[in-house]
C-alpha cells in the first residue's frame, strides 16, 4: 500500500506547492472585476460562491472519466499510478488553471476564442469547429451510455430513453446556470468524492493488498504503455475536455484568487477519484488479467464498478454506485451541450440574454446529437479519445504563449504542451482509427511533431509586456 498513499499525499502536496507556484507565475489580481459581476446576464454570467463552483467544475470535468478511464487504464498495472499523479501535478492541473484563467481575463471566452487570442486567427478558426465537435460527441457520449444502462435495468426501449435525456439535455443547455445546474450538480458532484472515499476504505480497511509501483507493463494483451495509457487515463490525469467546461464557471467566479481552488483544485480532486479506481480495479480481482477477463464478463467498466460497490459497499452502496454511473454521464454531457452553445454564441458575436437566441443555436446541436446517437457507440468513443487529447494539447499551447507573451515562466505550460503532442500524434499513427502505423514508426513520428511544434512555437512568440514573475 505504500505506493497508493504516496500517490495519494504526492496529489495533496502538489496541490498546495505546485498550484501555489503555478498561481504565482500567472499573477492573479484580486482587485480585477471578474467576468461574473462585469458582464452579468442573469443566464449564464452570475456570480457563485466558490465552493459551489469547485464542486460543479468537478463534477463537469469529472462524470465518469476518472471512474471508467482509470480501470481501463489499471490494466497496465500500478505504472497507472505515476501518470495519474504526474498527470494531474503537472499536466492536467496547469491545463485546466490556465484554460479557467484565461477565460477569466478574457471577459469568460469559450477555449476557441481564447486560443486564438493567443495563437492566431487561424488556431481560432480551427478550435470553433474542432471543439464543437468534440463536445458534440461527448454529449452523445454521455445520452447513450446512460440509456443503454437504464434500459439493461429497467427493461424501457432505447430510444425512449435516449429521447428523455436528450430532452433534459436540452433544458440544461438553455436555462439560466443557477436554475439546474448550480442547484443539483454540488450534490452530484460530493456523492462522487463520497463513493470514492468509500471505495478508498475498503481498500484501505479490507482484506486487500494495493500493487507497488512497477514500471513493467502488466497488460492481460501486452498492448504498450505508450500512447495508450496516456490516452486511455485522460480524466485523472489530464483531459482537453476541461478546457470547454472552465469557462462556464470562469463565467461565475467572483475573485480571482479563487481560480486555484475551483480550476487546479478540481483536477487534483479528480485525480485523487482516478487513483482510488485505479487501485481498486487492480486490487479487487487479483491482478491485470483477472481485470480483463472481469471487463469481458462483467459488461464492461460499468459491470466492474457495480463488482467493486457491491462487495466493499453492500447493497445499498451498490446501487447508489450504479445511480451514479447513470447520473454522473448525464452530467458531463448536458455541460457539454452548453459549452457547445457558448463556443458558437461566441464565434457569431450572438448574446444569449435573448431565450430566442439560445433556442437558434441549440435546437441545430441536438439535431446533429441526436443523428449521432445512432451510431455505433465505440467508434464515437475512439475518435473522442483522440480528439480529447488533441484538445488538451492545443489548450497548453495557448497557456504557454499567453506566458510567454507576459515574460511569465512559460516553461510550466510549454513542457507539458510538448509531451501531450508526442501523445496525440503518436496515438493516431497508431491507433485501428488512425493510421495504423507500427510503434516504432508512430513513437518516432509523434516526438518528432512534438520537437517540430516546440521549435515553431518558439519561432513566434516573442515577449510583449515585461511583467515581474512573483514566484
Amino acid at each position: 500500500m505504500i505506493s497508493f498513499f504516496g500517490s495519494l499525499i504526492a496529489l495533496i502536496v502538489g496541490y498546495i506547492i505546485y498550484g501555489t507556484i503555478v498561481d504565482r507565475i500567472f499573477g492573479v489580481d484580486e482587485e480585477q472585476e471578474t467576468p461574473a459581476t462585469k458582464l452579468e446576464d442573469g443566464v449564464d454570467y452570475i456570480k457563485l460562491p466558490w465552493g459551489r463552483i469547485f464542486l460543479i467544475q468537478f463534477l463537469n470535468i469529472a462524470g465518469l472519466g476518472p471512474i471508467f478511464g482509470a480501470i481501463a487504464g489499471a490494466l497496465w498495472g500500478p505504472v497507472a499510478f505515476l501518470w495519474i499523479v504526474l498527470g494531474s501535478i503537472f499536466a492536467g492541473g496547469v491545463h485546466d488553471y490556465l484554460s479557467g484563467m484565461l477565460s477569466v481575463r478574457n471577459d469568460g471566452a469559450s477555449i476557441s476564442e481564447v486560443v486564438g487570442e493567443y495563437l492566431g486567427e487561424g488556431a481560432r478558426k480551427f478550435m470553433r469547429v474542432f471543439s464543437v465537435v468534440l463536445l458534440v460527441l461527448v454529449g452523445t457520449v454521455f445520452m447513450t451510455g446512460p440509456a443503454a444502462l437504464l434500459a439493461e435495468m429497467t427493461g424501457l426501449g432505447l430510444n425512449a430513453l435516449v429521447i428523455i435525456i436528450l430532452a433534459y439535455y436540452f433544458l440544461a443547455t438553455i436555462l439560466p446556470v443557477d436554475k439546474i445546474i448550480a442547484k443539483f450538480y454540488p450534490v452530484f458532484g460530493a456523492s462522487l468524492l463520497i463513493m470514492a472515499f468509500g471505495v478508498g476504505s475498503g481498500l484501505v480497511f479490507g482484506d486487500y493488498q494495493i500493487p507497488e509501483i512497477t514500471l513493467t507493463n502488466l497488460h492481460p494483451e501486452s498492448l504498450p504503455l505508450w500512447p495508450l495509457l496516456f490516452v486511455t487515463i485522460a480524466c485523472g490525469a489530464i483531459s482537453g475536455f476541461h478546457a470547454t467546461q472552465s469557462p462556464l464557471m470562469a463565467r461565475c467566479l467572483g475573485n480571482e484568487r479563487q481560480g486555484r481552488k475551483v480550476f487546479y483544485g478540481s483536477m487534483i480532486a479528480e485525480g485523487i477519484v482516478a487513483l482510488i479506481w485505479a487501485a481498486a480495479a487492480m486490487t479487487f480481482f487479483g491482478s491485470t488479467g483477472e481485470l480483463g477477463s472481469a471487463l469481458a464478463t462483467l459488461g464492461g467498466p460499468a459491470g466492474v464498478v457495480k463488482e467493486i460497490s457491491d462487495s466493499m459497499l453492500g447493497v445499498t452502496g451498490g446501487i447508489l454506485a450504479m445511480l451514479g454511473v447513470i447520473a454522473l454521464p448525464i452530467s458531463s454531457g448536458d455541460t457539454a451541450f452548453r459549452s457547445a452553445r457558448l463556443i458558437l454564441a461566441d464565434s457569431f458575436e450572438l448574446e444569449q440574454a435573448s431565450a430566442k437566441n439560445r433556442y437558434k443555436l441549440a435546437i441545430p446541436l441536438f439535431t446533429v446529437g441526436a443523428i449521432l446517437s445512432q451510431m455505433d457507440f465505440d467508434v464515437i468513443w475512439r475518435y473522442f479519445a483522440w480528439a480529447n487529447q488533441t484538445l488538451a494539447m492545443v489548450a497548453l499551447w495557448a497557456g504557454a504563449a499567453y506566458l510567454i507573451q507576459q515574460d511569465r515562466f512559460h516553461w510550466i505550460a510549454t513542457i507539458p504542451a510538448t509531451f501531450m503532442t508526442a501523445v496525440s500524434i503518436s496515438y493516431i499513427l497508431v491507433a485501428p482509427e488512425g493510421f495504423s502505423l507500427s510503434s516504432t514508426i508512430g513513437t518516432s513520428g509523434g516526438v518528432l511533431a512534438a520537437v517540430v511544434a516546440l521549435f515553431l512555437f518558439f519561432l513566434k512568440q516573442k515577449p510583449q509586456n515585461k511583467l515581474e514573475i512573483d514566484v
